[in-house]
């Protein structure tokens, strides 16, 4: 499971017009679920994502997360995060979940956001959205969690 995350000013998400979602300071997290991904790949993902320092202290280092800040976190479904261009100018989406565990875990994700977090918006997975954000900045993050490998004795 991947995430692209901004760090944001302010973010929103609009379908057909109508805004599904948006945040004040926080973080615009762009989500995509892989074949292999599972529950467990998600709640770590999370967890990471909870707790990374990306945030400005009273110093101007980045030493706090969004937690620390009472930021938002606006989620996003995305699965062109796992295009693969290796292969032409056409990129290939094989390593996506399919549609079914996607929404699955993409919504899993997002309960337990909102279980961990109080301020947790979206957008609306498999929906032709326009997301608007004011990068704070700017600061982007790529994150990848694969799922655990048990290691036969």
């Amino acid at each position: 499971m991947q995430a692209l995350i901004q760090r944001v000013s302010e973010a929103r998400v609009t379908v057909d017009g109508r805004v599904t979602g948006a945040i004040g300071p926080g973080l615009l997290v762009l989500l995509c679920a892989e074949r292999g991904d599972d529950e467990a790949v998600a709640d770590r993902l999370l967890a990471k994502l909870l707790k990374l320092r990306i945030f400005s202290d009273a110093a101007g280092k980045m030493n706090l997360s969004v937690q620390d800040v009472g930021g938002g976190l606006l989620i996003v479904s995305q699965f062109t995060l796992a295009a693969d261009t290796a292969g032409g100018n056409r990129p290939s989406f094989t390593n996506a979940a399919p549609p079914e565990l996607g929404r699955h875990l993409y919504e899993h994700f997002v309960a337990q956001a909102r279980a961990a977090h109080p301020e947790v918006a979206t957008g609306e997975f498999a929906a032709d959205m326009q997301v608007a954000l004011v990068n704070d900045g700017p600061v982007t993050i790529p994150l990848r969690m694969a799922p655990a490998r048990i290691i036969a004795p």
